[in-house]
């Protein structure tokens, strides 16, 4: 049985025909909005009402506005914090649902991570409030015991744990994911030059999955930088995040433009931290070959 080989131009068509509505999707419903976005950045309000216009007014006003620097520093730091406790803490069960547990008892647990999606995030902060709340579940618990109450609502451990809450389920799935596509024949060679489990890890697993386990960290960065529910309802808005500094925007007085500003920022961080991410992920390994 022959295949018959398809010419570069027949290959070329047929990845146009499968992809093309995808790029259509993208362009209509990312690229324009993004582009009317940036446009928007320059408008001016008038009588609460939005002017078309070429001004910098917005740009001069955000950028040299004090709370629009601490809000930033503090979201992108919480998001870098969020996105290494997520890692850090996320590594021993992809390690342990990858190599350590059997094919069924995986199966239901990456079932029991997949859960939570099932349900709004909203919903799960809302129970969350009962839990942390002065008279809630935990204090109420403590109490008998003369210890407490935990101050967590409305505090930057409130916004944390909303972080974590979002991001861990995922990022350990993606690492699972990368662990997977590790070469067990590379591990059986470690272990048969006398390499320990941890020498194993550190020289073999890791710098193999390397491009997947730095994706998971950038999804958790992106999703805690971009997240409003948590600093919104766990962390009190203080200090407020960048998303919270948006809705501030629009509420007074109606200023889309300004909140266009944030927006715009925000992405062109977002997309930094990613270049400079994939560079880690990728930059050895090209190096090496």
């Amino acid at each position: 049985m022959t295949t018959k080989l398809r010419s570069p131009s027949e290959t070329l068509r047929f990845g146009l025909f499968l992809g093309t509505p995808t790029l259509i999707w993208q362009v209509a419903f990312f690229l324009v909005p993004l582009g009317f976005l940036v446009a928007m950045t320059f408008w001016s309000v008038r009588s609460f009402r939005l002017t078309p216009d070429f001004t910098l007014a917005n740009w001069t006003m955000i950028l040299n506005a004090g709370f629009f620097r601490s809000a930033f520093v503090y979201t992108f730091l919480m998001s870098l914090l969020a996105g290494l406790i997520a890692s850090l803490a996320a590594f021993p069960v992809a390690y342990a649902l990858t190599f350590r547990v059997s094919p069924g008892l995986k199966r239901l647990l990456v079932f029991m991570l997949v859960v939570p999606f099932f349900t709004s995030f909203p919903v799960r902060v809302y129970s969350m409030q009962i839990f942390f709340s002065p008279s809630g579940i935990i204090n109420t618990a403590l109490a008998p015991l003369g210890l407490g109450p935990i101050s967590v609502l409305n505090s930057p451990t409130g916004t944390m744990i909303g972080f974590l809450t979002l991001t861990a389920p995922l990022v350990i799935l993606l690492q699972t994911i990368a662990l997977g596509a590790v070469d067990r024949q590379l591990i059986e060679a470690a272990h048969n030059l006398r390499c320990g489990r941890l020498r194993t890890i550190f020289t073999v697993i890791i710098p193999s999955a390397r491009v997947g386990l730095v994706v998971a960290g950038a999804f958790a960065f992106v999703l805690a930088f971009g997240d409003y529910i948590s600093p919104q309802f766990l962390g009190g808005s203080n200090p407020p995040t960048l998303s919270i500094l948006i809705a501030d925007q629009v509420k007074s007085g109606n200023h889309w433009p300004r909140a266009s500003v944030v927006a715009v920022i925000m992405i062109a961080t977002l997309m930094l931290v990613l270049g400079v991410l994939l560079k880690l992920a990728y930059g050895g390994r090209r190096a090496a070959r």
